[in-house]
């Protein structure tokens, strides 16, 4: 026979080990959990954004995309143009104005919406107050008023709520780009070529001609580049043609228009000089939406 000593010992040592073990459990911390949220969406590569690299300037890259530097600093909200860093994505192409049209349902007369499927076809049918009915039980009692109501907004229905004649959304056609006889153009300077398009290592034409011999515009235009901000061109002046066409004149002595300014085909722009090169000369470059193409294809023969 146990004694009551020995059960409550018992009772004692039973509690303990259940509170060893409560115990025992509560030390293993739980797993931790991870939350997995959407990765951030890698910025896409495309011809709108360009990769800042080592020597670039923001004139330098704006000249090979065929855009106006100011434009550049704009849609990238630059204070200071002389500031870019290696690395850094820039737009050099203009905004898109907002994204994609997005389709909204809206309602048409009397308040009804038809609803149509994502390819432009009619949804399947479904049950409609537009459909001839009897007052139903339970919703509005029989009678001869009801049913004169019902006939009224059938009708009216029938033709406010007729479903609209769906229109096709055609993808604009893509504008043609400008052929060069919509830019007219003109020898810049007389003198006689010297070198010749190359288009890894000369991206234009060279014109030989004597110190402070007049340099011209090819083109009428606007003038959008007047300085010496692009290493190995000198003293610079570009001038935009139209949305595809620019036109370079490097290492001038001496540069008499200003930025903004609009110039006529013909017009003294610059003299010729020999900055930041050895010898007088008249480096001349057409781009054709930024990139380099042989001028003496959009000049006169001569």
């Amino acid at each position: 026979m146990k004694t009551p000593g020995f059960i409550f010992r018992a009772a004692t040592l039973s509690g303990i080990a259940a509170l060893l073990f409560l115990a025992g459990c509560a030390s293993h911390a739980p797993a931790p959990v991870v939350e997995r949220g959407v990765p951030s969406k890698p910025a896409a590569a495309s011809k709108d954004f360009y990769t800042v690299k080592k020597g670039d300037t923001l004139y330098s890259i704006a000249l090979d995309n065929g855009q106006d530097y100011k434009d550049v600093a704009a849609w990238n909200n630059l204070e200071n143009p002389n500031r870019i860093l290696v690395g850094q994505q820039l737009r050099v192409t203009p905004p898109d104005g907002g994204a994609a049209g997005t389709a909204v349902a809206k309602p048409i007369g009397g308040g009804v919406v038809e609803s149509r499927s994502l390819d432009g076809g009619p949804a399947p049918a479904a049950a409609s107050d537009t459909l001839k009915r009897e007052p139903k039980a339970g919703k509005e009692a029989y009678s001869d008023q009801a049913w004169a109501k019902a006939q009224n907004q059938n009708n009216v229905q029938g033709t406010a709520a007729k479903p609209a004649e769906p229109v096709r959304s055609e993808a604009p056609a893509a504008a043609a780009a400008p052929a060069a006889a919509d830019v007219t153009w003109a020898w810049p300077a007389g003198g006689k070529s010297i070198a010749g398009f190359n288009e890894a290592t000369n991206k234009g034409v060279d014109i030989a001609g004597k110190l402070g011999e007049p340099v011209l515009a090819a083109a009428d235009g606007k003038v959008v580049y007047s300085g010496s901000g692009l290493r190995g061109y000198g003293k610079l002046v570009i001038i935009k043609h139209d949305a595809i066409f620019l036109s370079a004149y490097a290492h001038n002595n001496n540069i008499l228009v200003k930025e903004g300014q609009s110039v006529t085909r013909g017009q003294k722009i610059a003299e010729m000089g020999n900055s930041d090169t050895d010898q007088v000369k008249l480096h001349f470059e057409i781009r054709r939406q930024g990139k380099p193409v042989d001028p003496t294809q959009y000049l006169p023969k001569r």
